[in-house]
């Protein structure tokens, strides 16, 4: 995928950054599952949690909004609102699923794609915080 200035950014590293940026809004259970050996249509699902109709549309917001404003990639498509409590981002290789947490229960889409495995990243905050572990 291009980003502004030429530069490539793959699939995993954008999966990565769409995970921290739902960090960044306090998203709940995040999770990246790795598609790319089992699905056709995507490479990763980032799946996430908000509390309430505002936190959702904050998160999704967070987002879109960073990903176009500092790496110049847009949404291929933008579905749901805050009412349904299930808006997905769809960004072609990435498609990022942020779910008020009774809804994400009923749909389970971890156990639906089950077989896939989960991509590993950190937030920023728990990087810090096992950083000033380490210090001291």
């Amino acid at each position: 995928m291009s980003v502004s200035g030429g530069k490539q950014i793959d699939s995993d590293a954008l999966a990565t950054l769409c995970a921290e940026l739902a960090s960044d809004k306090k998203a709940e259970d995040i999770v990246v599952l790795d598609l790319r050996g089992i699905s056709t249509f995507t490479d990763f699902f980032v799946i996430c949690s908000g509390t309430s109709e505002p936190h959702l549309k904050a998160i999704a917001g967070e987002v879109e909004t960073k990903l176009r404003e500092d790496h110049g990639i847009r949404a291929a498509a933008i579905d749901g609102f805050p009412a349904s409590q299930w808006i997905v981002l769809d960004y072609l290789q990435v498609i990022v699923h942020v779910f008020h947490r009774e809804k994400r229960d009923f749909y389970s889409l971890e156990d639906l794609w089950g077989d896939a495995p989960q991509l590993q990243w950190q937030s920023p905050q728990s990087a810090r915080r096992m950083t000033a572990k380490a210090r001291g």
